[in-house]
Protein backbone atom coordinates (compact mmCIF):
# COMPACT_ATOMS: atom_id res chain seq x y z
CA UNK A 1 0.00 0.00 0.00
CA UNK A 2 1.29 3.03 -1.00
CA UNK A 3 1.72 6.20 1.57
CA UNK A 4 -0.40 9.30 0.67
CA UNK A 5 -0.81 12.96 2.04
CA UNK A 6 -3.37 13.97 4.77
CA UNK A 7 -4.19 17.37 4.48
CA UNK A 8 -6.48 18.00 7.91
CA UNK A 9 -7.57 21.91 7.59
CA UNK A 10 -9.97 23.57 9.87
CA UNK A 11 -10.91 26.16 12.79
CA UNK A 12 -8.92 26.73 15.71
CA UNK A 13 -9.00 25.03 18.56
CA UNK A 14 -11.14 22.03 16.43
CA UNK A 15 -7.84 19.87 17.82
CA UNK A 16 -6.49 19.35 14.42
CA UNK A 17 -3.10 18.78 15.72
CA UNK A 18 -4.36 16.36 18.68
CA UNK A 19 -6.16 14.26 15.65
CA UNK A 20 -3.31 14.34 13.63
CA UNK A 21 -0.62 13.52 15.74
CA UNK A 22 -2.64 10.17 16.85
CA UNK A 23 -3.25 9.75 13.13
CA UNK A 24 0.13 10.30 11.99
CA UNK A 25 0.73 7.62 15.13
CA UNK A 26 -1.62 5.31 13.78
CA UNK A 27 -0.58 5.11 9.81
CA UNK A 28 2.98 5.24 10.74
CA UNK A 29 3.62 8.37 9.43
CA UNK A 30 5.29 11.54 9.70
CA UNK A 31 3.31 14.56 11.53
CA UNK A 32 3.85 18.23 11.16
CA UNK A 33 1.77 21.17 12.70
CA UNK A 34 1.97 23.85 10.17
CA UNK A 35 0.26 26.10 13.37
CA UNK A 36 3.32 25.60 15.32
CA UNK A 37 5.61 27.14 12.06
CA UNK A 38 3.44 30.19 12.08
CA UNK A 39 3.28 30.89 15.68
CA UNK A 40 7.71 30.04 15.58
CA UNK A 41 7.68 32.97 13.38
CA UNK A 42 5.48 35.04 15.43
CA UNK A 43 7.54 34.61 18.44
CA UNK A 44 10.87 35.23 16.59
CA UNK A 45 9.41 38.28 15.21
CA UNK A 46 8.08 39.85 18.53
CA UNK A 47 11.36 39.14 20.59
CA UNK A 48 13.22 41.20 17.66
CA UNK A 49 10.30 43.86 17.05
CA UNK A 50 8.05 43.70 19.72
CA UNK A 51 4.78 45.71 18.47
CA UNK A 52 6.16 46.25 15.12
CA UNK A 53 6.11 42.08 14.84
CA UNK A 54 2.46 43.31 12.48
CA UNK A 55 4.12 45.19 10.15
CA UNK A 56 4.43 43.39 6.92
CA UNK A 57 7.77 46.00 6.33
CA UNK A 58 9.35 44.71 9.16
CA UNK A 59 8.59 40.86 9.44
CA UNK A 60 9.79 40.60 5.37
CA UNK A 61 13.52 41.24 6.30
CA UNK A 62 13.75 38.88 8.88
CA UNK A 63 12.98 35.46 7.57
CA UNK A 64 15.90 34.22 5.95
CA UNK A 65 16.60 34.61 10.17
CA UNK A 66 14.59 31.68 10.65
CA UNK A 67 15.20 28.38 10.93
CA UNK A 68 12.17 25.76 12.39
CA UNK A 69 12.42 22.11 13.31
CA UNK A 70 10.77 19.68 15.05
CA UNK A 71 12.30 17.24 17.42
CA UNK A 72 11.11 14.37 19.90
CA UNK A 73 10.68 14.77 23.80
CA UNK A 74 9.63 12.96 26.40
CA UNK A 75 5.88 14.47 26.10
CA UNK A 76 5.93 14.42 22.52
CA UNK A 77 7.38 16.40 19.05
CA UNK A 78 8.04 19.79 20.14
CA UNK A 79 9.12 22.56 17.59
CA UNK A 80 12.56 24.07 17.53
CA UNK A 81 13.21 27.86 16.45
CA UNK A 82 17.00 28.14 15.53
CA UNK A 83 18.37 25.34 17.38
CA UNK A 84 16.08 26.41 21.01
CA UNK A 85 13.29 24.44 22.49
CA UNK A 86 10.65 27.21 21.75
CA UNK A 87 7.17 24.45 22.78
CA UNK A 88 6.47 26.36 25.53
CA UNK A 89 6.49 29.63 24.55
CA UNK A 90 4.82 29.23 21.66
CA UNK A 91 1.64 27.67 23.02
CA UNK A 92 0.52 31.11 24.91
CA UNK A 93 -2.47 33.04 23.34
CA UNK A 94 -0.24 36.49 22.93
CA UNK A 95 1.84 34.31 20.16
CA UNK A 96 -1.41 32.74 18.84
CA UNK A 97 -3.00 35.63 18.37
CA UNK A 98 0.07 37.06 16.45
CA UNK A 99 0.70 34.38 14.54
CA UNK A 100 -2.54 34.47 13.11
CA UNK A 101 -1.93 38.11 12.27
CA UNK A 102 1.31 37.15 10.60
CA UNK A 103 0.19 34.94 8.54
CA UNK A 104 -1.49 37.25 6.83
CA UNK A 105 1.80 38.69 5.45
CA UNK A 106 2.08 36.51 1.35
CA UNK A 107 5.81 36.28 2.21
CA UNK A 108 5.35 34.76 5.15
CA UNK A 109 2.73 32.28 3.76
CA UNK A 110 5.25 31.36 1.07
CA UNK A 111 8.05 31.16 2.88
CA UNK A 112 6.62 27.94 4.73
CA UNK A 113 4.52 26.58 2.64
CA UNK A 114 7.95 25.94 0.44
CA UNK A 115 9.32 24.63 3.68
CA UNK A 116 5.99 22.24 4.04
CA UNK A 117 5.86 21.01 0.58
CA UNK A 118 9.37 19.84 0.68
CA UNK A 119 8.46 17.81 3.81
CA UNK A 120 5.83 16.22 2.05
CA UNK A 121 7.29 15.50 -1.24
CA UNK A 122 8.28 11.17 -0.30
CA UNK A 123 4.31 11.10 1.02
CA UNK A 124 3.38 9.16 4.29
CA UNK A 125 2.67 12.45 6.04
CA UNK A 126 -0.05 14.13 7.89
CA UNK A 127 -0.07 17.57 8.03
CA UNK A 128 -2.32 20.02 9.60
CA UNK A 129 -3.35 24.01 9.31
CA UNK A 130 -5.57 26.51 7.70
CA UNK A 131 -4.61 26.12 3.69
CA UNK A 132 -3.20 22.43 3.80
CA UNK A 133 -5.62 20.80 1.56
CA UNK A 134 -6.30 23.85 -0.28
CA UNK A 135 -2.32 25.38 -1.02
CA UNK A 136 -0.04 23.30 0.49
CA UNK A 137 -1.22 19.93 -0.49
CA UNK A 138 -4.28 20.33 -3.30
CA UNK A 139 -3.18 16.75 -4.84
CA UNK A 140 -3.46 15.33 -1.42
CA UNK A 141 -5.42 12.02 -1.87
CA UNK A 142 -7.34 12.29 1.78
CA UNK A 143 -8.69 15.76 3.07
CA UNK A 144 -10.10 16.61 5.82
CA UNK A 145 -12.13 19.65 7.27
CA UNK A 146 -12.80 20.17 11.09
CA UNK A 147 -14.96 21.96 12.51
CA UNK A 148 -17.05 22.64 15.79
CA UNK A 149 -19.19 25.79 17.61
CA UNK A 150 -17.13 28.58 18.16
CA UNK A 151 -18.63 28.46 22.18
CA UNK A 152 -17.49 24.92 22.30
CA UNK A 153 -14.01 25.92 20.76
CA UNK A 154 -13.25 28.59 23.62
CA UNK A 155 -14.45 26.09 26.31
CA UNK A 156 -11.60 24.07 24.65
CA UNK A 157 -8.77 26.48 24.56
CA UNK A 158 -10.21 28.26 28.03
CA UNK A 159 -9.43 24.99 29.62
CA UNK A 160 -6.02 24.27 27.99
CA UNK A 161 -4.56 27.41 29.40
CA UNK A 162 -5.86 27.00 32.89
CA UNK A 163 -4.08 23.52 32.79
CA UNK A 164 -0.64 25.46 31.59
CA UNK A 165 -1.05 27.17 34.63
CA UNK A 166 -2.85 31.14 32.71
CA UNK A 167 -5.88 32.60 34.34
CA UNK A 168 -7.94 33.20 31.06
CA UNK A 169 -11.19 34.70 31.21
CA UNK A 170 -13.91 32.62 29.05
CA UNK A 171 -15.57 35.66 28.02
CA UNK A 172 -12.16 36.91 25.81
CA UNK A 173 -11.20 33.56 24.80
CA UNK A 174 -14.47 33.44 22.76
CA UNK A 175 -13.58 36.75 21.77
CA UNK A 176 -10.23 35.47 20.62
CA UNK A 177 -11.39 32.81 18.81
CA UNK A 178 -14.43 34.41 16.62
CA UNK A 179 -11.41 37.21 15.79
CA UNK A 180 -8.99 34.59 14.27
CA UNK A 181 -11.98 33.01 12.45
CA UNK A 182 -12.51 36.09 11.36
CA UNK A 183 -9.40 36.96 10.30
CA UNK A 184 -8.54 33.04 8.87
CA UNK A 185 -11.43 32.95 6.63
CA UNK A 186 -11.37 37.20 5.36
CA UNK A 187 -7.95 37.26 4.51
CA UNK A 188 -6.66 37.72 1.20
CA UNK A 189 -3.73 35.21 1.44
CA UNK A 190 -4.56 31.51 1.73
CA UNK A 191 -7.97 31.93 3.16
CA UNK A 192 -9.26 29.12 5.53
CA UNK A 193 -11.96 27.50 3.34
CA UNK A 194 -13.12 23.70 2.80
CA UNK A 195 -11.71 22.29 -0.25
CA UNK A 196 -14.40 20.90 -2.50
CA UNK A 197 -12.88 17.22 -1.75
CA UNK A 198 -12.77 17.62 1.68
CA UNK A 199 -14.33 15.23 3.99
CA UNK A 200 -15.96 17.72 6.85
CA UNK A 201 -15.95 16.29 10.34
CA UNK A 202 -18.16 18.28 13.15
CA UNK A 203 -17.25 17.31 16.27
CA UNK A 204 -18.53 19.75 18.65
CA UNK A 205 -20.77 16.81 20.03
CA UNK A 206 -18.04 14.04 19.77
CA UNK A 207 -15.26 12.63 22.70
CA UNK A 208 -11.65 12.17 21.32
CA UNK A 209 -12.42 8.98 21.03
CA UNK A 210 -15.51 9.01 18.61
CA UNK A 211 -13.45 11.17 16.90
CA UNK A 212 -10.47 9.61 16.34
CA UNK A 213 -12.75 6.14 15.14
CA UNK A 214 -14.58 8.22 12.82
CA UNK A 215 -10.89 9.25 11.19
CA UNK A 216 -9.72 5.97 11.31
CA UNK A 217 -12.55 4.80 9.50
CA UNK A 218 -12.32 7.44 6.51
CA UNK A 219 -8.61 7.23 6.34
CA UNK A 220 -8.90 3.12 6.20
CA UNK A 221 -11.35 3.72 3.31
CA UNK A 222 -9.05 6.03 1.89
CA UNK A 223 -6.02 3.61 1.66
CA UNK A 224 -7.76 0.31 0.64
Amino acid sequence: MKPIIVAIDGYSSCGKSTIAKALAKYAGYTYVDTGAMYRAVALYAFRLLGDEAIRREAVIPILTNIHIGFIQAADGQHVTLNGEDVESQIRTLEIGNLASQISTIKEVRAFLVAQQQAMGEKKGIVMDGRDIGTVVFPQAELKLFLTASPEVRAERRFKELEAKGEKPVLEEVLADVNDRDYRDTHRAESPLRQAEDAVVVDNSEMTREEQMAKIVEIFDRATR
